[in-house]
């Protein structure tokens, strides 16, 4: 090789050297900003917070020095006394815009009446809309933590299902709590959407929330629909708005889903045990076991002479609940339960004997 063409060469070889270190170094580059950018949403600093606090006041017309006091109380709050970021600018607020000041005080009185406030068909609607965009959506992340907290959660999803977390002060309580929400409503599409997003930016994100959430996404991921699994979630929902107090028509929709989701999984169940016994029939007529039956299956109930039917228009009858003979009651539920773990079984049971007891 001519010393021109072993330059040409080495040049060659520097060249793509070059070319390829710049690819990698731009492909990490990309890559972090890709990164970055998968986060949706990300955590304010103290000072951010107090400069979306004075913007808010701003829009409001709130004087400098008013808004300079309210500045500093904030983050006296949060720095000196350690307060919760909303609380803090919750309790700031109150003080100056009187919209504020009759949430606060009617959830003194009632949280399931300051969650109404909410309703637009109330006329406290359209002044709680007038507020700034960042006042309004960190006021409605407040109350919709408190009404998540106490498990009003029916009253909490309209009071936070629309808030946008970058323009609240504190984008991971909305994510977090309304996740919450949706995971012990069963809106399992919603809860994943809104507890994934909040584990997009852990670093960011409290440890008390990261962990809890990752626990709801665990739990609710493998929720299928018409399952035990989920009969026993609507049973326990249930529970919750009886301990509540509460005997309106929801309780009565979410009571007779239950009954049909039980029936459901009923008849499942009869047709295969069906399509056992017609196999085991076959199998005993060919083998020729002189008139012998086929040995019974381990987990079917001995002596049964039932079919497994249930009766529609008692098992609807709320008053009859749980008022079955203890055989035929053990019977039905071994039927339901007998390859699953037995807290179903507990739940349905505990279930089944609360509402026989409130029907007396």
């Amino acid at each position: 090789m001519s010393e021109s063409n072993h330059h040409a060469v080495y040049r060659w070889l520097i060249a793509f050297f070059v070319w390829g270190s710049m690819a990698i170094f731009a492909s990490m580059v990309i890559g972090a900003d890709a990164l970055e950018r998968r986060a949706s949403w990300q955590a304010y600093n103290v000072d951010e917070m107090s400069q979306m606090l004075r913007s808010s006041l701003d829009e409001l017309g709130i004087v400098p020095d008013r808004m300079d006091q309210a500045s500093d109380e904030f983050v006296s709050a949060i720095e000196k006394n350690d307060a919760d970021s909303l609380d803090a600018f919750v309790a700031v607020i109150r003080g100056i815009a009187p919209t504020v000041e009759n949430l606060v005080s009617s959830t003194q009185r009632s949280l399931a009446a300051a969650s109404a406030s909410i309703d637009p068909n109330t006329p406290t609607y359209g002044e709680i809309e007038s507020l700034p965009k960042t006042m309004r959506m960190s006021v409605r992340t407040w109350l919709g933590r408190e009404l998540v907290r106490n498990r009003l959660y029916d009253e909490a999803l309209p009071v936070i299902a629309e808030v946008d977390p970058t323009e609240s002060i504190d984008p991971a309580a909305v994510l977090f709590y309304r996740g919450a929400c949706y995971h012990a409503l069963l809106m399992k599409k919603e809860a994943l959407a809104d507890l994934r997003r909040l584990l997009e930016n852990e670093d960011d994100c409290p440890i008390r929330f990261s962990r809890t959430a990752t626990m709801m996404v665990s739990d609710i991921k493998p929720l299928k629909e018409d399952s035990l699994d989920e009969i026993s979630r609507i049973m326990t929902d249930v529970t919750r708005r009886l301990d509540l107090g509460r005997s309106d028509e929801q309780v009565e929709k979410r009571e007779q889903e239950i009954i049909d989701k039980l029936t459901k999984l009923i008849e499942k169940i009869e047709e295969q045990q069906q399509q056992q016994q017609q196999q085991q029939q076959s199998s005993g007529g060919q083998g020729g076991q002189g008139g012998q039956g086929a040995p019974m299956a381990d987990s079917q109930a001995g002596g049964a002479s039932g079919n497994g039917d249930v009766d529609r228009k008692k098992i609807k009858d709320r008053d009859g609940w749980g008022n079955l003979p203890p055989a035929e009651r053990n019977e039905a539920l071994q039927q339901i339960s007998r390859d699953l773990p037995t807290h179903y079984r507990e739940a349905i049971e505990a279930y089944f004997r609360k509402l026989a007891t409130e029907g007396q």
